[in-house]
This record gives structure tokens, sequence and C-alpha cells, in this order.
């Protein structure tokens, strides 16, 4: 891989901006239309006539498509999340249409001596490998994913992009840099630093599928998430997806976890969800706090056996929960920062 100078840099980003609409990287969204957007977030889904599941299904809808909403629709139903989006054709439940913007970003030119955060900014990207002298392609990399980035490059196409790393295989990726946000040291600093470590806690309600945050007996947060689906059977991660109930503490905080089996040739429905972004480890066998961006689903047991969060949420999470995190606590080589930290009881 070749590092960008600056005099290439210059011609570089401004030729990127300009060829951003017919990039072979991005799904397919037309310039002239500023509707919010979903991504379908399953294998397939329907498409019916009216907002709920009795009525005539439309067509079929399938893994990554991007939709334009013109409307959100509460019709009542089903109870635990009875909002739809009015698409093309007819009406889709957004349990598995998690929304999605296009921004694009300029290119930023040196990444520094240290490894920095980015945040993806697009519906998906792909994610290029280099084999020889050819770069083939490997995982796509959600909106709202977070990564490390090592440094910029000029990409195959001649234009900047970023090498990520991985951190589960230790391997190096590369997106186009206009898909990734840079994320500054001041947007993860921590939140309420002065409050003492006895005074924060966190209780989850897996009854009532609810988090909530107090320093001393001040709510500070509180938010519905989606816990651990109520089974006993392994997950694909060879835990029981139940999320187990008792008291816990914080001990690994990660900005980006590649959550899966590693598996660096899986296909697009394995079980493989690079860049899961602030994820904070409460237990040995690997249950977290994390941001979700695979469901819009919340006040429903999904997870594998985490707590999923909205992704701002999480953020907000990993910002102020112990041990403290900020950019300069993160390990440049474990890419986590690990302490004994908040305490954390759940229960069923």
């Amino acid at each position: 891989m070749s590092k960008i100078s600056r005099r290439d840099f210059l011609k570089l980003s401004s030729a990127a901006l300009g060829g951003l609409a017919f990039s072979p990287y991005l799904p397919q969204v037309s310039d002239f239309d500023d509707s919010p957007l979903a991504r379908v977030a399953t294998t397939q889904l329907s498409v019916y006539s009216k907002p709920t599941d009795k009525s005539e299904i439309v067509r079929q809808v399938f893994r990554d498509e991007i939709l334009p909403i013109y409307e959100e629709v509460n019709s009542g139903t089903p109870d635990y999340n009875p909002v739809w989006y009015r698409v093309w054709g007819g009406f889709v439940h957004r349990a598995r249409m998690p929304k999605v913007q296009v921004r694009y970003q300029q290119p930023v030119l040196s990444i520094g001596e240290k490894k920095r955060l980015g945040e993806v900014t697009v519906p998906y990207t792909q994610a290029l490998f280099q084999v020889g002298d050819s770069w083939k392609p490997r995982y796509r990399l959600y909106y709202k994913t977070v990564h490390w980035v090592q440094n910029a490059i000029t990409g195959p196409d001649g234009l900047p992009w970023y090498a990520l790393q991985d951190e589960l295989l230790e391997i190096t990726y590369i997106i186009p840099a206009t898909h990734m946000r840079l994320i500054s040291d001041e947007e993860i600093a921590p939140i309420s630093p002065d409050v003492p470590w006895e005074a924060k806690r966190i209780e989850v309600s897996i009854a009532n599928q609810r988090l909530i945050c107090y320093e001393n007996d001040a709510v500070v947060m509180q938010t519905l998430i989606s816990s651990g689906r109520l089974s006993s059977v392994p997950g694909p991660n060879g835990i029981p997806t139940r999320t187990p109930a008792g008291k816990f503490n914080i001990s690994v905080k990660m900005p980006s976890k590649h959550m899966g089996n590693g598996n660096f040739l899986a296909d697009i429905e394995a079980y493989e969800l690079p860049g899961v972004p602030w994820t904070c480890f409460f237990t040995a066998q690997g249950h977290a706090f994390h941001g979700t961006y695979w469901h819009d689903n919340f006040g429903v047991p999904m997870s594998s056996g985490c707590i999923n969060m909205r992704n701002e949420e999480a953020k907000w999470l990993f910002r102020w929960t112990y041990p403290i995190a900020g950019m300069e606590n993160l390990d440049q080589g474990t890419l986590d920062r690990k302490g004994n930290g908040t305490i954390v009881t759940i229960k069923q």
C-alpha cells in the first residue's frame, strides 16, 4: 500500500468528492432524493399493502437494499413496536430496518503516529483486502460502525482510502476515505469523571427491557434495550443467548469490537460483525453493552446474550462508565481499556 503525498492528496480529494455519485463501493442512492433512508438488515422482508402483517404482501426486499422512507406510521400493531415505514409500493415494519444516511466526508491526509477511530457515514461500504497485486472484497462495513484507522493510502481507484486495522484478526483492509468520519478525542471524553466510582451504577431489567443509570440516587439516563433472546440454547458464539442475571462490573471497554467467529472469508449472512461500536464488557464470557446497527427493535429480546443499545446511547454509556476510556487511556496495542469498573446489576 502506498501512502499519499500532500500534493497528491490535494489533487485526489477534490476528484474524490466529484466522483462519489458513481462510486462502485456504495449502494445506489439517488442524488436527488433527500427522504430518510433505511437499510434491510436481514435476509429478506415483506412489503405489505397496509401497515400490518395481516395485509396482503406486495413484494419482497432483500438484505442491504436501501429504501427511501416516505412516511412513518404508528399503526398500533404489533404492540411491542408498532412503527411502520411507508416505502415504494407499501409498508415495511421497522424492526429490521435501521435508519441510515449518506454523508460523504472530506478525506484527512495524515492520521498521525497513533491510530484514530473512525465512523462509517454511508449505508455501507465495501472493504477491500490486498492479495498479491490485486484487491479482493471482504467485509461490508455498515453505517455507524466504528473502526481503527491506521493511515491514509492511495486506493485502487487512485483516490484517498483509509487502511483499517481489524482488532480480532490483526489484518488490515481499506475503504474509501470519503465514507468515514474521523472521531475527535473530545468526542469520547469521559462524562462526569469527577463523580466517585462507587456513586455510579447501572441497573437492567430483563422483564421490562430497560436500562437505568444512576449517580447516587439520581437517574441520569434510562432507555429501552434488547437483551439476549430468552433461550438456554447456545447462540453463534457458543454462549447461551439468555443474558445472565446477577451483579457484575464493567471490566473491558473497546470502542470498536469485531464480534463473530473470525472467519475472514465469511459470506454476508454469516455471524461476522466487525466494528461493533462502544462495547463495554461485564462478564468473562463476553457479555457486553454495545451499539447496534442491525435492528431497530428495542424493548424486545434480540441478542445472543449481550445488551443491545442504540448507538448514541451506547456511546454515552461508554463515556460515562468506569474505567475511564478516553483516547489517551486506550491501549494502542490491545485497542482496549481494562479495569475494575462501574457496577452492573441485572434482574430477570
